[in-house]
């Protein structure tokens, strides 16, 4: 499969994501969403496995370091990307494939893709996720429901504007940082890791970097993190609060901020749910429904001539400030 049949997009989300490495049997993990390259952030999300970049692609460009080609890649899980739709997929899968941490179980699915795969090239790795029903369904169960009506515009010509964005991963293996990107021929070795050094600071003016290259004022990018799972980093703190030797004022005043943190996390997965489940949902038949109604009571037209006019006179105000 070297195109996009069988693979939806899927939303740049937190909790899409999340998600979706749980249903892959993923345990120990989550995503969360970065609005800045604060350390501040980075410190209360620890510890970050790995980093997955959203942003709009424009164009090749040369890569930030040499593409590793020696024994290295057998060390490292690296796959060729064959289907454009799949890459927010791949790229989180990057980072689990290549993360040594005892939080993360990647599952049954996801151990034996890999064990499966292990041995394969870059292409033939891309091929095989391509191929993967499993990863295929979980993934695509996350795409917005599709219309009630099939649109076939695959003779539509593309046109020069329209935008196109791209995910890449970032992490720390052995010391040194790599971007994997599937766009490319392999592993991308951003350097050594300065010894006693988060490997997160030397990400930053990699990420700085291609932040940079857009004009001030876009918002063409997106940066979230593979973290250990914050609920039961916190029940771990609130177990080893116990044996400290602290003031009983002390220890029940920092209990009480443990408590109030599993409590934002439980609810945060609540929340999850419910956004995913909205957004699997297809609303189509409801409208419909509700247009059938309108049209029913003779009031369809009139709203549709209103919306029209409202539009015609935006359109004019926007060509009067131009």
């Amino acid at each position: 499969m070297s195109d996009t049949a069988g693979w939806c997009l899927i939303e740049s989300d937190p909790g899409v994501f999340t998600e979706l490495i749980r249903e892959l049997g993923v345990s120990g993990a989550q995503v969360e969403e970065l609005w800045t390259l604060d350390s501040s952030l980075f410190n209360t999300i620890k510890p970050v496995h790995g980093l997955i970049f959203l942003f709009r692609w424009i164009g090749e460009d040369q890569p930030d370091g040499p593409i590793v080609r020696d024994s290295r890649i057998e060390k490292i899980f690296f796959a060729q990307q064959v289907i454009n739709n799949a890459c927010a997929t791949q790229a989180i899968l990057s980072v689990l494939f290549n993360c040594r941490h005892p939080d993360i179980d990647l599952g049954t699915t996801l151990s034996e893709f890999k064990e499966f795969s292990q041995k394969f090239d870059a292409n033939m790795k891309g091929l095989a996720l391509s191929n993967s029903q499993k990863i295929r369904t979980v993934h695509n169960s996350f795409g917005r429901s599709n219309s009630i009506f099939e649109f076939d515009d695959s003779a539509k010509p593309k046109s020069k504007s329209d935008e196109a964005y791209h995910f890449v991963a970032i992490v720390p293996i052995e010391g040194r940082l790599y971007e994997l990107d599937g766009l490319k021929e392999g592993p991308i070795d951003l350097g050594l890791i300065k010894p006693n050094t988060d490997w997160v600071e030397a990400a930053k003016p990699f990420i700085e970097k291609r932040i940079n290259k857009y004009k001030e004022g876009e918002v063409h990018f997106n940066l979230m993190a593979v973290v250990s799972d914050r609920k039961l980093i916190l029940e771990k703190q609130l177990l080893s609060l116990q044996t400290e030797e602290l003031d009983e004022a002390t220890k029940l005043a920092e209990e009480n901020n443990i408590r109030d943190k599993i409590s934002e996390e439980v609810d945060k997965m609540k929340r999850y749910k419910i956004e995913n489940a909205r957004r699997k949902h297809n609303y189509l038949p409801l409208i419909v429904e509700i247009l059938k109604l309108l049209a029913k009571d003779g009031k369809l037209v009139p709203l549709y001539e209103r919306a029209k006019a409202k539009t015609l006179e935006k359109e004019k105000q926007k060509a009067g400030k131009a």
